[in-house]
């Protein structure tokens, strides 16, 4: 039930990535053809390839939350007896999540600061910016509770102790003969 909206959530978040891309891309390519070819440029484009780079940075830290994708250490951890691991994923995650209400709190009380101050080439509200502390400190400690939930009621199954996935460990797509042969067309 609450899957479906989480996912479709996410596949946002990843077409917003994709977007973002995008943008800097053609913002930033289209200023360097201008300014050596036609020797002109576009004024907003360095200020606003920047901000799609804040957003694209901490909207790929809450996809690669979700698929377990950040960097970890589990070279003692997965040595450890269960409560051992448990005792970890419950430090861990405690200290992320406060790590996250901090975000979350600063950006709050930064806001009225940041809604005041406006960009100076583009003229937003500087608040459009730094405002994605508010959705990165939100979804990222839901997820920590989540966690956290599930440890302490003891519905989190044993092969999830350790939340450090290995690239080898990540499913990758099989491939079918006809993508075989198309790749050496």
């Amino acid at each position: 039930m609450l899957k479906t909206p989480i996912n479709l959530f996410f596949r946002l978040l990843e077409l917003l990535v994709v977007l973002s891309m995008l943008a800097m891309v053609v913002m930033v390519f289209g200023n360097v053809v201008l300014r050596y070819g036609f020797n002109s440029g576009i004024t907003v484009s360095d200020e606003m390839s920047r901000y799609c780079f804040i957003w694209l940075t901490y909207i790929g830290a809450m996809i690669a939350m979700r698929e377990r994708g950040h960097l970890g250490v589990d070279t003692l951890v997965k040595h450890l007896p269960t409560l051992g691991k448990k005792v970890c994923l419950f430090v861990s995650e405690s200290l992320m999540l406060l790590c996250n209400g901090l975000f979350l709190v600063g950006t709050w009380r930064s806001h009225e600061l940041q809604a005041t101050n406006f960009s100076v080439v583009v003229g937003i509200s500087m608040i459009w910016i730094y405002g994605v502390g508010y959705v990165v400190g939100t979804v990222m400690g839901l997820f920590n509770l989540r966690v956290l939930l599930l440890l302490l009621t003891g519905r989190l199954p044993d092969d999830e102790l350790v939340q450090v996935v290995d690239s080898e460990d990540v499913p990758h797509p099989v491939r079918t003969e006809s993508d075989r042969e198309g790749a050496h067309a």
